[in-house]
């Protein structure tokens, strides 16, 4: 199993959670967050004051997959998350020794 995060701009969140929803991808955590990566921040004006900000909203998702359908996963969050500007987001995956759900003690795959 591996565990995928993402993080996109919270305007893709519908898009990428209703693909993932397509290729049989139900459960997911949601998390609202703010960050900036190499374009850190932007410039704004409010009522002609200039100011930085630097912690843009963004959106974490943690997705646990079998190992069969991650390169899926991807592609399809890739796609459904990608406007093609800067700040469109980061994929990052990582192996899950194991996964046990709490309420029929099922493990591995079955838990997920």
């Amino acid at each position: 199993m591996k565990k995928i995060e993402v993080i996109i701009k919270p305007f893709k969140l519908e898009e990428v959670k209703d693909a993932l929803g397509e290729i049989g991808i139900d459960g997911m955590t949601v998390y609202e967050a703010k960050g900036f990566g190499r374009q850190k921040g932007h410039v704004e004006i409010f009522r002609g004051s200039e100011y930085t900000v630097d912690l843009l909203p963004k959106i974490k998702l943690e997705i646990v997959v079998a190992d069969e359908k991650v390169e899926q996963a991807v592609a399809v969050i890739i796609k459904s998350a990608r406007t093609g500007k800067i700040g469109d987001g980061k994929v990052f995956i990582s192996a899950i020794e194991e996964a046990i759900r709490i309420r029929t003690e099922e493990k591995g795959d079955l838990a997920v």
